[in-house]
């Protein structure tokens, strides 16, 4: 299926790793350029994409929760790259605590969380959108997660900032629908990145040691008992959809929550 994609503009925060890396490299090999704009250097990954898609990619470095930083790297961008087509805001942190129950943390375990996971998608969506709207054309994809729509207990801080990555992406789409941008969230099920890495780590070492399994085991079993198809998912499997949303086949979505999660969360 050819997506049309061939020449375009893509911002990607995050792209330094995991989903948000899968994303940039699946838009290079549609024909995209893509500035990956991440708090951590990835210089390695563009280059690495870039030699193998033959487009244009470039790195910024840019602290999300920092609006200069965020006005910064948006002019980079379009000086090196021209107008932006698409934005897929993938760069988010978790708490690094364990909920069960939530008073497992205390209040300022949250701040780190809001500022970067809710705070930093409100100044990169306040910076990209006038321009969206200017040009009356444009796709931003928000990576949330179904810990969002569950009310996960695991990472408190984290579930909530994912609920309201998904409210707010709902409000700019109905903001921006009548200049013909759209706005979708993508919610990711398992999927084996450093984020979830981080919190499933710290929900294993509560089990007592002497019935504890290995992460591995532990982890797998778990997977086959939460997820209908009964496997990971993969950063790419995210990256898949999250290309078909920002393309001309998805010209008729927006506002929508598509998870891409083996069935983990089922709306009836």
């Amino acid at each position: 299926m050819d997506l049309k994609l061939g020449g375009r503009v893509v911002v990607v925060t995050g792209g330094a790793s995991g989903i948000g890396l899968a994303a940039a490299r699946a838009f290079a090999h549609e024909g995209s350029r893509v500035a990956i704009w991440d708090l951590y250097d990835s210089t390695a990954a563009a280059r690495d994409i870039e030699s193998e898609s033959h487009v244009r990619v470039i790195d910024v470095l840019a602290d999300l929760t920092d609006e200069s930083a965020v006005a910064a790297a948006l002019e980079r961008t379009i000086g090196e790259l021209g107008p932006i087509d698409h934005l897929v805001h993938a760069a988010a942190v978790g708490s690094g605590k364990f909920g069960f129950p939530f008073t497992n943390l205390r209040p300022a375990d949250w701040a780190g969380v809001i500022r970067v996971n809710v705070m930093g998608m409100v100044h990169v969506a306040h910076a990209v959108a006038p321009l969206m709207v200017a040009r009356r054309s444009g796709t931003m994809t928000f990576v949330a997660s179904v810990a969002g729509q569950m009310g996960s207990q695991t990472d408190p801080p984290y579930s909530a900032s994912k609920a309201a990555n998904i409210n707010f992406a709902q409000c700019l789409a109905k903001d921006l629908a009548p200049h013909g941008v759209r706005v979708n969230t993508v919610c990711p099920g398992m999927v084996r990145t450093p984020l979830n890495r981080s919190v499933w780590q710290a929900w294993h070492d509560q089990t007592p040691a002497h019935d504890r399994l290995s992460y591995e085991e532990w982890s797998d079993r778990k997977i086959r008992s939460v997820v209908p198809l009964g496997r990971w998912q993969s950063p790419d499997s995210i990256a898949d959809m999250i290309v078909f949303l920002s393309s001309d086949r998805a010209s008729e979505v927006t506002g929508q929550t598509v998870n891409v999660d083996g069935g983990c969360v089922m709306h009836w």
